[in-house]
């Protein structure tokens, strides 16, 4: 039994030559690197998936990559598109909700991501729990290595990322916590044999022209161009390189950037620390886009026209 689904068709790339979007070059140095000893093994260039699953927070959810219809579009639902755009039959699930902590991800969505058994798995969480006053780097270590160790059995590629962050005072602030959890990151990949995607550092990511007004999320710019890292990570051939950084623009005056400071503060910072006052998530109430609660159960979707490759015009839920 299939039903519509509201994950948005992939929508027509952005148009060449404009400002945001760098001109096609292969990119020359690897994003990614499958931890199991060798870099000969890596990457199977050009490598098939048939299925995907994303797991995670706010980031993998796609905020702020804002469509015209409320709902958000990211990186991982751009990566889905263009997958299924090559493979017939594709899959995709997104479990990612804004606001989780490390812990709930393991305990709401890391069971629910292997009991579906993809080719590919995403795993991004841990840096709401490092911008948090009191942070437990240890439990952090430790439901981050679990979530690990349950996942990596289950598909046949495990996606790690060492996630980018917007350069700033803030950036600086939690940078230390960043840095352990992202060594982390990569001891856990030699151990189980994923692939990483280091976007930590990379000076296009960091820009903060790439980051939304609330200075936490990525425009669709960024995503679009962490799908790009994360489709170089499979092995599959580059269409761009996202690592080229967007031109320079005239700088912003002073008295404008207070007026978008004081706007930031009260439309985003202060409500931010009011729901770390009061023990509230923005996450709260929410279920990732492709699990049903009312079943307790995630759902795949595919390509409404899905027997042939192409680009994808929208999804349908499949049940069962």
């Amino acid at each position: 039994m299939a039903s519509a689904t509201p994950l948005p068709a992939s929508g027509p790339p952005p148009a060449a030559g404009s400002p945001l979007v760098p001109p096609t070059v292969p990119s020359t140095v690897p994003a990614v690197h499958r931890r199991r000893g060798t870099i000969g093994i890596a990457m199977e260039m050009n490598a098939s998936y048939t299925s995907l699953v994303a797991v995670g927070d706010s980031f993998t959810e796609g905020m702020s990559d804002l469509l015209p219809d409320g709902s958000y579009r990211g990186w991982a639902d751009v990566l889905a598109s263009r997958l299924a755009a090559r493979t017939p039959g594709f899959r995709y699930a997104n479990l990612a909700v804004r606001g989780k902590l490390i812990g709930q991800i393991v305990d709401e969505q890391v069971a629910v991501a292997a009991s579906l058994r993809p080719d590919v798995i995403t795993l991004v969480g841990g840096l709401n729990d490092t911008l948090r006053p009191k942070c437990d780097m240890g439990m952090v270590r430790g439901r981050l290595e679990e979530a690990v160790e349950r996942l990596a059995p289950s598909c046949k590629t495990l996606v790690l990322m060492r996630s980018p962050g917007r350069n700033g005072p803030v950036m600086e602030r939690f940078r230390p916590r960043m840095e352990e959890l992202f060594s982390l990151v990569g001891d856990l990949a030699d151990r189980h044999g994923a692939v990483v995607a280091d976007l930590y550092g990379a000076p296009s990511l960091g820009d903060p022209r790439m980051w939304d007004v609330d200075r936490l999320h990525l425009t669709a710019e960024g995503h679009r161009r962490v799908a790009e890292a994360v489709w170089q990570a499979l092995g599959l051939p580059a269409e761009s390189d996202w690592r080229t950084p967007i031109p320079a623009s005239v700088p912003v005056r002073w008295a404008q950037r207070r007026i978008d400071d004081v706007r930031f503060a009260r439309q985003h910072l202060m409500p931010w620390i009011g729901r770390r006052l009061t023990g509230r998530s923005s996450g709260d109430g929410r279920a990732g886009a492709q699990f049903d609660a009312g079943l307790g159960k995630a759902f795949w979707i595919t390509p409404e026209d899905g027997t042939v490759p192409g680009p994808v015009a929208g999804w349908r839920r499949v049940d069962g």
